[in-house]
């Protein structure tokens, strides 16, 4: 059963599930029950924390999820992909386009209009749906493009990241943010103390518990996303506490944390309103996710995989990259995230947002199983044909 949990394909059936759920759930006669019930705010006003349920599942939740995007960043990092520099490089300006391109899409659409600062929605690549649909519908095509789309989506989960931490930011309150540093120091400390098979490690492990959510609330109220907090803490992590964390709370990840915040996310009402009335901000989205990341995936990794080629080291060519590009459109969690923060204080253009994620990825996920099927059909037929010469 944790097999199956873990496996990029319960992900993605999961995430798809759960928002398809939530959409369904808003639109029926449930819809203000669960408008309420994600209202409601719990009584925490002791410890400085009034949040809504849907609050707690963004900023509280969805933390734990990036905990382990940290985590797996690091290790790329360290010992993955990404810790060669000539290996990452390509990967890396890929990522690049495949966020100004979609970026610079949805403020041509928005341009003239107050919403342009929700540029940062359709620049997010979901790492898991992205793999979840290429696992599901690639079966034959080379491990080289899985690896690529890897490294990119880490990486494009690395800008996401930073975006969150500078551009959502607000109201910063330093000092609260220089407590985060001195008890995230802490926390570090405690888990290189970490000694497998050593007595009293549970207190140790207790402590860190302690100090990662006393880190998870000086972060939440430094005015930066709380969010930032499970990164932090992922980094500085030691690896192989870290890979050890990772391998136990996946599967709780992918079972409850990310379809929870789906459906919660995608709980919205769809606007009774005719096609011409919809915002700016659905249409770029909406083009932006599944046009602008495969124009700036494939048009940056193309470029660079010409400046960048080495002898005696393979590539992915350029329909491997468009592949990988069209995978990159699959925004979902991250891009959710992002429109969540931008318009927080606009509701309805909040929910034409989610609808628009919702479309944008769902085009990117259809166009996604055509290319990787039809590639993956391709790259069997070839291996068949070299495996029928060989025996002749």
């Amino acid at each position: 059963m944790s097999a199956l949990v873990r496996s990029p394909r319960f992900s993605a059936i999961a995430l798809l599930t759960a928002a398809v759920l939530g959409l369904i759930v808003a639109n029926s006669p449930l819809g203000p029950g669960l408008e309420h019930v994600l209202h409601v705010h719990a009584p925490w006003g002791a410890v400085g924390l009034d949040l809504s349920v849907s609050h707690w599942i963004s900023d509280g939740l969805l933390a734990v999820f990036f905990l382990l995007v940290a985590i797996e960043l690091k290790h790329e990092l360290v010992a993955g992909e990404l810790s060669n520099p000539k290996t990452a490089i390509i990967p890396a300006i890929a990522a690049v386009g495949g966020v100004l391109v979609p970026a610079g899409v949805y403020l041509a659409v928005t341009a003239g209009t107050p919403y342009g600062h929700g540029w940062p929605i359709p620049t997010a690549t979901d790492i898991a749906f992205a793999l979840g649909v290429l696992a599901m519908f690639g079966r034959g095509l080379p491990s080289t493009l899985r690896v690529f789309l890897l490294a990119l989506a880490v990486l494009d989960d690395l800008i996401a990241i930073v975006i969150i931490a500078v551009v959502f930011a607000h109201d910063t309150d330093f000092l609260a943010l220089a407590g985060a540093v001195v008890v995230l120091a802490a926390f570090w400390l405690l888990g290189k103390a970490l000694r497998p098979g050593r007595s009293g490690q549970g207190w140790v492990i207790a402590g860190m518990v302690v100090l990662g959510l006393l880190t998870w609330w000086l972060v939440y109220h430094s005015g930066v996303h709380a969010t930032i907090a499970g990164v932090a803490l992922g980094l500085v992590l030691p690896r192989r506490p870290g890979h050890t964390l990772h391998g136990n709370v996946e599967p709780w990840s992918n079972a409850i944390v990310l379809p929870v915040f789906a459906f919660a996310s995608a709980a919205v009402v769809v606007p009774a309103v005719g096609i011409g009335e919809l915002s700016p901000t659905f249409w770029a989205v909406v083009l932006a996710l599944p046009v602008g990341k495969v124009i700036g995936i494939t048009l940056f990794g193309a470029v660079a995989t010409r400046i960048f080629r080495a002898p005696g080291r393979s590539t992915l060519s350029f329909w491997s990259i468009v592949t990988v590009g069209v995978l990159g459109g699959i925004g979902f969690t991250v891009s959710l995230l992002m429109n969540e923060l931008a318009f927080a204080r606009n509701e309805e253009i909040l929910d034409e947002g989610v609808l628009a994620v919702l479309v944008g990825s769902g085009i990117a996920i259809v166009a996604s199983a055509v290319v990787v099927s039809l590639r993956a059909r391709r790259y069997r037929a070839r291996r068949e044909l070299s495996e029928a010469e060989a025996t002749e």
